[in-house]
């Protein structure tokens, strides 16, 4: 009996690990289950609301599922409230300004990454660039192109967004740049290859996801931003930003439309984005996988 004792203990000290371990797991479980309710849900609610009837939108209790589907949200959203011309207003800026800024911004990129031209002021001062918040510069940006009388221009607009992608895309690619081995590019030199040569064919197909993923986050950037979208637009250039708050009456706030509108402007930044997944997660550990 005396023997029998210490086994049984031991026995139950090693179940319990096991227990606290299934315990940690279901409650990990949990919080993941909350944290995607709580991340999912307005996206839910904003799509719920984009196909509900006008009656349903503003009711106590609320209505989580929508009685019939009242596509006419959409029909308005699209051809009454301009959403086609403001998708395509979007994606003129969108793109001009992600392009533009992917060029300019890698190009900056690699000369801080491999010559340190300016050295560690030049990049702390890119880096201010992106602490700035919009709303500090709007009024003296909005004054400047109003002098020149480029406001409601695509130029305006893509210049202005180029201030924040070029900084941005600078920054983050230098930190790729400087995780692919100068090995690599002496490697190429050596075989006679020049300087540009061996960028073009040695380094940017090194760091392709990496690319990838940067230009979706400034791509990202420049069809959600509102601030200068609002500021800059008199009614000519009208970006899907620039819309939604025409839908906002003093006396009657359409969200039906409104919802249509957001979930109109939300599809292609997220078709975009599970087409290219692979290279975005790619690109994200872009460093962590150099580096191990």
């Amino acid at each position: 009996m005396a023997a029998g004792a210490p086994a049984l203990s031991r026995g139950r000290a090693a179940a319990t690990p096991v227990v606290h371990a299934g315990v940690g797991r279901w409650l990990a479980y949990v919080g993941i289950g909350i944290g995607v309710i709580f991340f999912l849900f307005p996206v839910y609610w904003m799509l719920a609301t984009a196909v509900k009837p006008p009656n349903e939108w503003l009711t106590n209790p609320p209505v989580f599922v929508p009685s019939r589907l009242y596509f006419t949200n959409f029909t308005d959203a699209l051809f009454f409230y301009n959403g086609v011309k403001g998708l395509m207003d979007s994606a003129i800026v969108a793109v001009c300004s992600t392009a533009i800024g992917m060029v300019i911004g890698t190009l900056a990129a690699y000369s801080l990454a491999r010559f340190k031209t300016g050295g560690t002021n030049l990049s702390f001062f890119i880096l201010s660039i992106l602490f700035m918040p919009p709303v500090a510069v709007a009024i003296p940006m909005f004054l400047f192109w109003s002098n020149l009388g480029l406001v409601d221009t695509y130029l305006a607009l893509i210049v202005q967004y180029l201030i924040f992608t070029v900084p941005f895309v600078t920054w983050l690619m230098k930190g790729f740049f400087q995780d692919v081995p100068v090995e690599l590019e002496e490697s190429a030199l050596v075989n006679g290859a020049s300087r540009l040569r061996a960028f073009w064919e040695v380094v940017l197909p090194s760091v392709r996801p990496a690319l990838v993923a940067t230009a979706l986050f400034a791509l990202i950037f420049t069809w959600n931003e509102f601030t200068f979208a609002v500021l800059l637009s008199r009614g000519r250039v009208t970006t899907l930003p620039f819309i939604l708050p025409t839908l906002m009456e003093s006396h009657n706030i359409l969200w039906g439309d409104i919802a249509a509108i957001a979930t109109i402007g939300a599809l292609p930044v997220v078709i975009i984005a599970f087409a290219l997944q692979r290279y975005l997660v790619r690109g994200l550990s872009f460093g962590a996988i150099k580096s191990t």
